[in-house]
């Protein structure tokens, strides 16, 4: 059974403290080690978490405020310097390939192969046969995105039933699997019989934003959905001038889409020894929530 790895890398807000290092998080399944935002120490965090940053298979930038990027400049050295020999695929919002080549003239010579897709509409930006990335525009006052990562469900053989009808390993196996009823020595074979179904995963990154409409759809039905609430709902005033979440919206967030899990991030250095003030006021509205700490690691 595929499941998705997500380590935090790190959790605080605009200002690191001793406990939260800038924003990150790496989400691994099969061959992919997908960092989305890259703040300020990531690599430093990368060792703690004993992750090669050679592992990286692609970038997702939610925005371009330093505290989710900062970390880019200091890991593309890293990976120049280590021989990276892959296409770093790197996703970002509209301005993304600006800012990439100020980063690369102000490393000068950086030999990696950086492929920048900028995103200039909500929907679906990545998919493969295994999986899918769908971004959502949200509101920060920039052009700032939030993301679903999708694992498709999958169509599994029952070994028995396959061992039983002395079928042989070949495109009929395929066949079946994709749903189609085959013929075997004059008996037709109906794929139901002999497959069962892995459903899919989703989880859900919504980080710098006021609250808005758009991430509840994204977050539709999320197994996990990660959100920042970088303010207490007591201050509520300040998270709608700063266009960021409190927890009780983060919480709606939850809520509203029908995810089974909230995980909170992004917590303002203001809580940095109250950060149970968060969690406390995100249960009374979402029971399953929980707030992150750094190098935190969960599997779905």
């Amino acid at each position: 059974m595929d499941k998705i790895s997500l380590v935090f890398l790190g959790t605080g807000n605009a200002i690191p403290t001793e406990k939260r290092n800038h924003t990150g998080i790496l989400a691994s399944f099969a061959q992919e080690n997908i960092l989305f935002d890259c703040g300020e120490g990531m690599q430093r965090q990368l060792r703690f978490a004993k992750i090669s940053p050679t592992k990286i298979t692609r970038i997702f930038i939610t925005h371009w405020h330093g505290d989710h990027m900062l970390g880019l400049p200091g890991l593309f050295q890293t990976l120049a310097m280590s021989n990276y020999s892959k296409a770093l695929h790197l996703y970002g919002p509209k301005g993304t390939r600006r800012f990439i080549q100020l980063i690369q003239e102000l490393l000068m010579h950086i030999n990696i192969n950086i492929q920048v897709h900028e995103i200039s509409s909500p929907g679906t930006v990545l998919e493969t046969s295994q999986f899918k990335i769908n971004a959502g525009e949200m509101s920060h006052g920039t052009a700032a995105l939030a993301y679903s990562l999708e694992l498709k469900e999958k169509v599994h053989l029952k070994k028995p039933a396959i061992k039983k009808l002395k079928l042989p390993n070949s495109p009929l196996l395929g066949d079946l699997q994709r749903g189609k009823d085959i013929i075997w020595k004059g008996k037709k074979i109906k794929a139901k019989a002999v497959t069962y179904k892995e459903p899919g995963k989703k989880v859900t990154i919504v980080l710098d934003t006021s609250f808005n409409q758009e991430a509840i759809q994204l977050a539709e039905d999320s197994d996990l959905l990660i959100a920042e609430a970088t303010f207490s709902s007591q201050d509520a005033e300040k998270a709608r001038e700063y266009q960021h979440l409190t927890s009780s919206d983060a919480a709606n967030i939850a809520k509203k889409s029908k995810s089974k899990k909230l995980i909170i991030t992004h917590i303002s250095q203001r809580y940095e020894h109250i950060p149970h003030i968060i969690e406390k006021e995100a249960k009374k509205i979402f029971k399953n929530t929980k707030i992150a700490k750094d190098l935190d690691k969960i599997i779905i």
